[in-house]
């Protein structure tokens, strides 16, 4: 036969909420059927790709203005440099002599070193591409 209505059965096994103390929460088995989400449930959760919206990322074309502007910069150094230093030298290179602005004459050799460390970059890279296809 079945059980009679307001019998043990019906009675929760767990404490009850008379048995806690006034304004104090109820645990979550005597909230059957709550399905509200708790607090950690209701933060929104980011994917790990995702970045944060007060930072933007660096473009290339933002990039591109800073090496122009410190190109610039750059510049107005050595015009600088070079108005101050009209004072004619004379140059001598493998037997050639001649008389050129001090400034002038070592912006030539600047621009030589440059040149020369540049051509020996280039064949390094060329060295290691070619390392790369055989493997």
């Amino acid at each position: 036969m079945t059980h009679a209505r307001g019998g043990a059965a019906d009675r929760p096994t767990g404490p009850t909420h008379h048995d806690l103390p006034e304004g104090a929460l109820e645990p979550a088995e005597l909230r059957a059927g709550d399905v509200r989400p708790g607090a950690e449930e209701a933060t929104p959760v980011r994917p790990a790709s995702a970045k944060p919206a007060g930072k933007a990322r660096p473009t290339r074309i933002s990039g591109t203005w800073v090496a122009v502007i410190a190109g610039l910069l750059v510049l107005v150094v050595l015009l600088i440099f070079i108005l101050q230093n009209l004072a004619p030298a004379t140059v001598r290179f493998f037997g050639a002599e001649g008389s050129l602005p001090l400034a002038i004459a070592m912006l030539f050799s600047a621009i030589g070193g440059a040149a020369l460390v540049a051509l020996i970059g280039g064949a390094r890279i060329l060295q290691l591409r070619k390392q790369a296809r055989r493997r």
